[in-house]
Formats: C-alpha cells, structure tokens, sequence
C-alpha cells in the first residue's frame, strides 16, 4: 500500500474505485488499522458507485508513530480526576484526514467515521465544510459528560493492561479477548477470520503507545455539542441498538445536536462491523451521500 505526507507525516493508505468516481473517505476508530474496514464493506461502496479511502491514523498501523510526543498516565488522571493533556488532539487528527485529501488532489469527500473516527469525522465536517460533500458518524459520541458510559465489561476491554506475557500469541489472544467484549451478539464473527484479522494488524503494526495517545486525545478532547450544531452537510448517524462501548443514548445526541441529522438504529449491532450487516452499512452511507448529491 502506498504512503503520502499529510499534516507533515507519513500516511499509510489504499484507495479502491475509480479516481473519477465520488470520495468516501473512511476513518477508523481507537488503534484501529486500516483494515477494520472490512474488504468487502469497501467493495459494496465500490460497486455502488464510489471511489474508496481507507488509511491508517497516526500512531497506528504503518503511519507516523510520535514516541517523541511520550505516553500520557490516562489511567492515573481517570482515577484522581487530573487534568488529562494529550500530545495532540482530535483537531490535529481531522486535520491529517484533511491533509491526506490535499494530497491525492481530492477537493470534497463524503466523510465517514466510526467510533473514535466518528468524532474526528464530526471535527472535519465542522471545521473543514467546503471539503465535507456529507457526514456519517457510526457508533460515536458527542463526548457530552452526562451521556452514560459503557458498561463495566466494555470499560474493562478498553482499559485493562496487556498481558504479563507479551508475546505474539498472548498478545493476540488478548485482542481477540477485547473484541469479543464488545461485538454484536446476533452478528458473531468468523473465529478464524478474527484471528486472522488481529494476527495482520499485530505483524503489521502493534504499537500500544499509539493507542494510548490516541484515547488521550479522545478523552480530553471534550463536549462537541456546541460544534456539532455548526455542521451543515447532510448528516447520518449510525449506531448498535446493544453497543455495550458507547451506548445508544451517545449515537442519539449525536444526531440531535447535528441540524438536519437522521438517526438510524441497527438492532443486533455492537460495537464493531458484522460482515453479514455489509449490505445494511453500504445502502445507509450511500443514502446520505445520494441525499447530497441530490
């Protein structure tokens, strides 16, 4: 896959679909590689008439690491109610997305994210409206304090520590461990094909002081309320009806907050991307992008 400088770093990307087709720019989640979107999500945007981005944040994947930045105690400041400061902020993150369109010569893109991407996805469409064609926000949040959190077994997938064992099978084993804490229960994932999945990203890239920097940047990143009502591309928000990571009352004050959002609920979704809901993700991005070009 190639690389390109974006927001003076190096990101690691693949775009699918023809250049001439209309952008889907998608932006993964917490430590989470390009991959997560799965190939055949992609391929249904594809064939629904669309031009495909996928790309690796930085700190994660084979993107730009910033060890130099140093790793955050996010622990120490949830348990004494510290100040949280993060080496760099989702703004700076919306700002990568930003400078990867800049450079493949891409002016507007439909802009789609999940999770953790979800907010920096909201950050760009805010921030950036003349490159913003709509907006998908799945399974995130507006980061409002008083929305409920996820639940004790949720909380645990993301926080616990790695293990004692750090090999490569330990380590994968506890990912593994980790989704399933959070994945749709009417949707079960292939066995295999999750240990396939985690076994790539941890050849590929495992770097867990990304990932803490990124939930840094996440958690003191704040309330986005107030920037949320500036949005004004067509905006969809998807969300599980059982996220036990981040609840269903986050997906709805996403969309109540965002002028003119359509809430979509998709009963027996998690927190994750069931292939046998592929056809149900692709129609719904490819109906607020036809509702903009409309």
């Amino acid at each position: 896959m190639p690389q390109i400088t974006a927001n003076n770093l190096q990101i690691e990307y693949e775009t699918l679909g023809a250049e001439s087709a209309p952008t889907i720019l998608l932006i993964m989640g917490l430590g989470a590689q390009l991959g997560r979107w799965n190939i055949e999500l992609c391929d249904a945007l594809v064939a629904r008439g669309y031009r495909v981005i996928r790309f690796d944040n930085r700190d994660c994947g084979l993107s730009s690491k910033l060890d130099e930045a140093g790793v955050p105690d996010v622990g120490r400041a949830l348990r004494t109610g510290t100040p949280l400061v993060a080496p760099y902020t989702l703004e700076d993150m919306a700002a990568d997305c930003v400078g990867l369109l800049d450079a493949l010569g891409i002016a507007k893109a439909h802009v789609v994210g999940a999770s953790m991407g979800g907010a920096i996805a909201q950050i760009v469409a805010a921030l950036y409206p003349q490159r913003t064609l709509s907006l998908t926000s799945i399974m995130s949040t507006s980061s409002h304090p008083d929305l409920p959190p996820p639940t004790p077994e949720a909380a645990q997938a993301l926080m616990a520590p790695l293990p004692p064992t750090r090999d490569k099978e330990a380590l994968i084993e506890d990912a593994i461990k980790r989704q399933l804490a959070v994945a749709s229960p009417e949707f079960p994932s292939c066995p295999q094909r999750l240990r396939n999945l985690f076994t790539e990203e941890h050849e590929r890239g495992f770097h867990p002081r990304g990932v803490t920097r990124q939930l840094a940047a996440f958690l003191a990143s704040g309330d986005r309320r107030a920037l949320l009502a500036t949005i004004t591309a067509p905006t969809l928000v998807l969300h599980g009806a059982d996220d036990p990571l981040i609840p269903i009352a986050c997906g709805y004050d996403v969309a109540a907050h965002i002028p003119g959002a359509k809430m979509r609920v998709i009963e027996g979704m998690a927190h994750d991307f069931p292939v046998a809901l592929t056809d149900v993700f692709a129609d719904a991005i490819a109906s607020v992008a036809l509702a903009a070009a409309g």
